[in-house]
This record gives C-alpha cells, structure tokens and sequence, in this order.
C-alpha cells in the first residue's frame, strides 16, 4: 500500500469507517423500529392505487454506474418500498399462516445479520453450530419426538419435506438394495408415495424435486374436514411390499384439520418397507400445547416431521425445520464431504449434514432467542391464544345472516362462505382495499370461502373484534351492490 503525504494515516482512515458504519446502522434501525412501532395503526395492505408500474418506477431505472452515497441508498430503498408493504408482523394479518416476530427473535435477527456466520461446518461458526445443536434438543422436547431424532434447519416448509422425503427415499430404497446418492433412480425399484387428496402443495414439489413426480402421488380420500380416510389407506397398503412413502398431515391448510396419526401409524408400521412423514407446517406446534397435544397424537410413530418456526414460533423468515428419527439416512441424504472440507474434530456436529444448502445464514439464532423468551409455557400459551382467537371471530361472524363458517374451528383457521366464487372475490377486494385487514380467498372441496389464519403473536381481541367488524361490513357492502 502506498500512503500519500496528504492521506490521512490509516488508523483514522480505520475510525472514519467505524463512524460513518455506525451512523448508517443507527439510522437504520431507527427506521426500522418506526416501522416497528407503528405496525398497530398501519394499514394491513399496500397503499391503494400502488401498482406494479409505479413500484418499478420508485425502484427501478438503468444499472447504477458510480456508487451512491449508503445513506442514500437507505432512505431510497425505504421510501421506494413503502407503499407496497404488506404488515405481515402485525396484529391483523390472518392471510397465510404467517406469524409475526416476538422482540427476542426480531433482535436476535438483527444481530445475526451482523455476525454474517455461514453455519456449514463446525469448524467455521462453532458458536452458530452449537445454538442449533442445542435448539434441536430443545426442538424435540418439546414436540414430543423419539430421542435420537436429528434435526436441520432449513428455509421453510418446502425444503423440509424435500429433506425429509431425501432421506425417505434413502431409507426405503436403501432396505430394497439400491444406493439412489450413489446410483440415482434410474433402474431404482418404484417407490410408492401415498398422501391424502387435500395434501399441501408444498409436499408435492417436494416430490418433484427429489424425482418422485407429484403426479405419480396415490391419494387417498379424505372427509368434510380434509382427514386421510383410514379404512382406504389401509386397503391401498395391504398386500404390497415395495418401498413406500407415506405423508400426513397435521394442519390441513384450509380448515386445519389433522389426519388420525395415532390410526396411521400402527398401520403403516405394519408395511414392511415403508416410511411415514408429517407434514405439520403450523399444526406441528399443537404439540407444544397440552390443551392441544391430543390432536397430534401418534406423532412419535412417524419417521420424519417437518415445521416452520416463522409461523407458530413467531420468528423472521426463513425458518424451516425438518426432524428425521433415521439419522443416517437422514445424513446419507443430506451430507456431503470434500477434500477442503474437514470433518467435526469430535464429537462436534457439522450443521451442513442435515440441510441442502452448503452456505446459509445462521437461522438458529433468532430461533434460540424466541425460546429462551418464551419458554416451553409461553409457545403453548401463543399457540392456544391463536387458537382461541380464531374460536372467537368464528363465533361472532356466524351470528351474521350472510355468513357461514364452512369447517370445524380445531385450530387456527377459520373457513368463511359469503357466497359464490365473483362474490367471495369481492368481498376480499374490497378488505385487502379497506385496510384494516388482510385476508385471502380459497376454494375447500368446491365451496369458495373467505380463509382467516391466526398466527400472530400480538393480535388481541380487539384486533379479532375490529376485523369482523370489517369483514361484516365488506360482506354487507358487496351483497348490497348485488342485490343480495
């Protein structure tokens, strides 16, 4: 390095950085805890008349040449994406099963992005390693699982039934002869997949990623609620010995509904060479609740389970999680091994063996934090608290003459008919326009209906009255336009 006369010397150089990175992250969590604080009183949707042209004209324009000022860019990059926001952490968002993020997990967040760990190997991160070693203890406590279950923590819900149909479809191949890692599927013996007809999408790209195909899926039907018939799944088992693959659900997307897993299993323990998963994206965490562990009762019998822990744990995105009992099918799956990548020197555990991904972000801490914060008790109570929250907006919108409440209220989502599909369709254009809300539509064994999830952390009963309220008079507005 050559210094010039006039430079200063390089320790200034040093604090003037430190300074100006200093004041830069300080303006910006100013800005975020703004937004933060203002989350209760923000409208829900983006800003009406916000369009995709008019994003793209606050935030796009030809590639940048010289650099700006980071300051700058920060303002900018806030006051371009503001009127396309959607407040998905606050108290009045029931469109997805997406929960806030409880003030540990949310600051644990922050300083996650500041350590700037890539968690794959012990050796590179072995403070990020260990948080998820010991959150993956504390994980399978607290649903209840077989001691020995190994644990990775992924993006969401898709890459956890990816993984854990990887090491399915080890396991099952594995006990019919054939090393899929080592040899693919070409040649491979069939693997059979049986899941019920109201499978989550997220299950069947999956499959298609692991080459199972989604459409070689056999269904299984299913009641008025979505749960997996019994009777039929044991018919489509008996008699048949290949490797197979069955998945179940705990929390059907729509009514949130869960298969009879304490049936299933025996009888798919029966089946000499078969696997069975539970797809449990947000019911999972009914077994973190003793007033609700009774509707995934059966859970310990299954091989592999899959969550997400920015739906009922309340923290940021990504936070997926899969649990698999095999550990070294789950490894074989998973792991991986280079000349430049040495092993854990001990008893250590390379994170980078249980997930996908070789570089990602140190998702552990964020989860660490949101358990410490509330404790075994204060999930359960999160949990049951979303729960009776649904209860009570499902309640109060069926004393509404032009409302049904489509499915039995066991969980957290609520199914409300308003009428035809145009007719439902309206209703949430003119909520997500409104504001005070956001809600979407779907469409449950042909009844189009209105869905409500409740997940948030910080939505209380005031929050649940003021947006029945609103959804009343959506419902009372469109009916009115229509003659109804």
């Amino acid at each position: 390095m050559t210094v010039r006369a006039d430079d200063p010397p390089p320790d200034r150089l040093d604090d003037e950085r430190d300074r100006d990175t200093g004041d830069l992250l300080r303006h910006a969590a100013e800005m975020a805890i703004d937004y933060r604080n203002g989350l209760p009183g923000r409208r829900v949707g983006v800003e009406p008349g916000t369009t995709v042209d008019d994003l793209r004209a606050r935030l796009g324009g030809p590639l940048p040449i010289a650099g700006t000022d980071p300051r700058t860019v920060i303002d900018d990059l806030a006051s371009g994406v503001d009127r396309g926001l959607v407040a998905m952490s606050g108290p009045r968002y029931f469109g997805f099963v997406i929960g806030g993020s409880v003030p540990a997990a949310l600051a644990a967040d922050w300083l996650t992005s500041v350590w700037d760990q890539n968690v794959g190997l012990y050796l590179g991160t072995p403070a990020a390693a260990v948080v998820e070693e010991v959150i993956a203890g504390w994980l399978v406590e607290l649903f209840g699982l077989p001691s020995g279950t190994t644990v990775g923590f992924v993006s969401g819900a898709t890459m956890a039934n990816f993984t854990a149909m990887a090491a399915a479809r080890h396991a099952v191949l594995r006990s019919a002869g054939w090393d899929v890692e080592e040899q693919g599927l070409q040649g491979a013996p069939p693997v059979r997949v049986i899941a019920g007809a109201d499978g989550h999408v997220s299950l069947f790209n999956a499959l298609r990623y692991v080459g199972l195909g989604r459409g070689r899926v056999e269904r299984i039907a299913t009641d008025d609620e979505g749960r997996m018939d019994v009777a039929a799944l044991a018919d489509a088992l008996r008699g048949r010995d290949g490797p197979t693959i069955v998945s179940v659900q705990a929390g059907e997307v729509n009514s949130g509904a869960f298969d009879p897993i304490d049936r299933i299993a025996p009888i798919v323990r029966e089946h000499p060479n078969a696997w069975l998963h539970v797809d449990g994206a947000f019911g999972l965490w009914a077994a973190a609740s003793p007033r609700l562990r009774h509707l995934v009762r059966g859970i310990d019998g299954a091989d592999s389970w899959g969550t997400d822990a920015h739906k009922w744990l309340n923290v940021p995105y990504d936070a997926g999680i899969v649990f698999v009992r095999d550990a070294a099918a789950h490894r074989a799956a998973m792991g991986m091994a280079a000349a430049y990548l040495p092993p854990a020197p001990g008893e250590e555990r390379d994170p980078f063996d249980y997930v996908p991904e070789m570089s990602r972000r140190a998702r552990g801490f964020p989860i660490y934090a949101a358990i410490r914060s509330l404790g075994a008790t204060g999930i359960a109570d999160m949990v049951e608290r979303c729960c009776d929250t649904a209860a009570r907006m499902a309640r109060q919108l069926a004393n509404h003459a032009g409302v049904r409440i489509v499915n039995e209220v066991v969980l957290n989502q609520v199914l409300v008919a308003v009428g035809d599909g145009p007719t439902t369709r309206a209703v949430v254009e003119r909520i997500q326009t409104d504001g005070v809300l956001w809600l979407g539509a779907t469409t449950f064994h042909g009844t189009p209906a209105l869905r409500i999830s409740v997940s948030g952390w910080n939505t209380s009963d005031a929050d649940a009255d003021r947006s029945v309220g609103a959804i009343v008079a959506a419902v009372d507005a469109v009916r009115g336009e229509r003659g109804a």
